[in-house]
């Protein structure tokens, strides 16, 4: 429809005003209002599809990149930190969904216009033909600098996002610790540069793109008044007529501007291929844990838990592990202290157990079954784990109780509670188990997050039981009830406790002092007392007396 008018206001032109024929004008007039109504009713189609269009394929997208970052393991998390996940999932997907909509509304429209623009103009007016071999090369080199130039900038704006965008979400986590410090003014300039830093190097892309814009507008300018100039003349000589030479300058800006719109899609393209290059780097990875095809889903988590001979280093290469040759076995239904300075694995190693990581040298294994041939979900619903953060969802303290069992009942819920003591201070809201929490779980102190994440974790009924660290800002009577109530629980469970004071562990069954990853010693309370310097020097550094008339 678009590429018809000229045509037709030449013959209005030519036909009509010049020979004083208004019966021309009026049809002809007519036809080109018929003609521009049919193409907006196709415009608006167009607007309409492709931005559902783009706008569900954007939602597909940040739904499937969300699966799959959900479905990835602690290694590749750890890899990817969470504000460059966070730009992935917004900004990148924005940024294609954009480009989408661009190439639904304008990808078919701007190439035909162009191609059929000079169509029309060389059969309008093959005399002037000339002028487009002089200027598309000139347009085109223009718009091929600007992109080259470009194009590896927008990388860089995206990572210097990813930056902007870990700052924040650090400040604004942890806003608490930068009050209480008075820090305020020095997280505010870390922000600013990093703020300014991503304006500079947009503003540098912007001023490349933005002196392209006005070249190319030169050049077409240029062009009509060469239009001008020599269909003047052959107007003048009779060759051609007024008509045509008008319409063959809206074909030459046709066909320039929409080489422009096409030059605009491919910057906008080019900046959206930097996004779908981050958005492949997450789509493309594969977790450093999976099931085997045949892996067994009845895993024996109540039989007896092996490590043999157990070698991980969170980066498979790296020459100092930070487990070292762990040889030890535990029977079921027996408690097991872990002990150690920070750093020296204690977490490392119950992680291997519900396999967050693999090992890369020896084995774990239940009875005879290697971790690695079970089905890691099947595993982690008998192995659960009570993290030294916890991590409280929004929502209400019931529902934050039982995240891992949906269907657990009012009384299992309060049951966990009693025995986590959370269920006293939970009644003492006016609300009880439905009270709201805060993001994060801002509303609960430090020990009561720690208390509900014990229950969260008592609720599911595992086999395996770990508590890492997951009373460490709990008072000393309070632990000891919750340590009392854990002793009728675990009766018939396997149980790992990581603590750092010694006072939670004297009754364990078995204890494990870590030191630089490996075992430096193993028993029993009374058993290490006598034979354990270091276990000795932890006693008598918490409890005095150098812990030998204590046995």
């Amino acid at each position: 429809m678009d590429l018809y008018q000229p045509r037709l206001l030449a013959t209005i032109i030519d036909s009509g005003i010049l020979p004083r024929d208004l019966e021309v004008v009026k049809a002809t007039g007519l036809r080109m209002i018929g003609l521009a109504f049919i193409g907006a009713l196709g415009g608006f189609g167009c607007t309409v599809t492709s931005v559902l269009a783009a706008y569900g394929y954007g939602t597909d997208l940040r739904d499937a990149l969300y699966r799959k970052v959900m479905s990835l393991s602690f290694a590749n998390i750890d890899k990817l930190q969470t504000g460059r996940l966070v730009t992935r999932l917004t900004n990148d997907v924005t940024q294609v969904q954009n480009a989408v909509m661009m190439l639904l509304r304008m990808m078919v429209r701007a190439p035909l216009l162009l191609l059929g623009s000079i169509v029309m103009a060389i059969t309008t007016g093959p005399r002037l033909a000339p002028l487009f071999i002089v200027l598309l090369p000139l347009v085109l080199a223009v718009i091929a600098m600007v992109i080259n130039k470009v194009f590896p900038m927008f990388k860089e704006v995206q990572a210097r996002l990813d930056d902007l965008n870990t700052v924040m979400q650090e400040n604004l986590m942890g806003v608490r610790v930068v009050k209480a410090f008075v820090r305020e003014e020095h997280e505010m300039r870390r922000f600013a540069d990093v703020n300014e830093k991503l304006m500079a190097l947009a503003i540098k892309a912007g001023r490349i793109g933005a002196v392209g814009f006005p070249t190319v507008m030169f050049l077409l300018n240029m062009g009509v008044i060469a239009v001008l100039w020599f269909g003047g003349n052959l107007v003048v000589d009779g060759s051609m007529q007024v008509g045509e030479v008008i319409a063959f300058t809206n074909y030459l800006m046709r066909t320039l501007m929409s080489t422009i719109t096409v030059s605009m899609l491919v910057l906008n393209f080019s900046r959206a291929e930097a996004s779908a290059d981050r958005i492949l780097e997450i789509m493309d990875a594969e977790p450093t844990v999976l099931n085997q095809p045949d892996a067994a889903v009845d895993v024996p988590t109540r039989d007896r838990l092996r490590f043999e001979h157990v070698m991980f280093a969170y980066d498979g290469d790296d020459p100092t592990p930070v487990l070292k040759d762990l040889d030890f076995e535990v029977a079921p239904g027996q408690t097991v202290a872990i002990l150690g300075a920070t750093g020296s694995g204690k977490s490392t190693l119950v992680h291997l157990i519900p396999r967050f990581y693999d090992v890369q040298a020896g084995r774990v294994r239940f009875g005879d079954l290697d971790v690695r041939d079970a089905d890691k979900h099947a595993l982690r619903r008998r192995v659960t784990i009570a993290f030294q953060e916890p991590v409280l969802f929004s929502g209400t303290i019931k529902d934050n109780i039982r995240y891992g069992r949906p269907d657990a009942t009012d009384e299992e819920v309060e049951n966990a509670a009693r025995i986590a003591q959370a269920h006293d201070f939970i009644m003492g809201f006016p609300e009880g188990y439905e009270t709201e929490v805060g993001q994060r779980g801002v509303n609960l102190s430090g020990g009561q997050k720690q208390r509900i994440a014990i229950a969260r974790a008592l609720v599911m009924d595992p086999d395996v039981l770990i508590l890492d660290d997951s009373t460490s800002s709990v008072d000393v009577d309070t632990e000891a009830k919750i340590q009392e109530g854990l002793a009728n629980y675990a009766r018939e469970r396997t149980t790992f406790i990581i603590a750092q004071r010694i006072s939670s562990v004297l009754t364990a069954d078995k204890i494990l002092v870590l030191e630089h990853g490996r075992i430096s010693a193993m028993g029993t309370h009374d058993e290490l007392i006598e034979s354990s310097p270091v276990y000795q020097e932890i006693f008598a550094s918490q409890l005095g007396n150098g812990g030998v008339n204590h046995a």
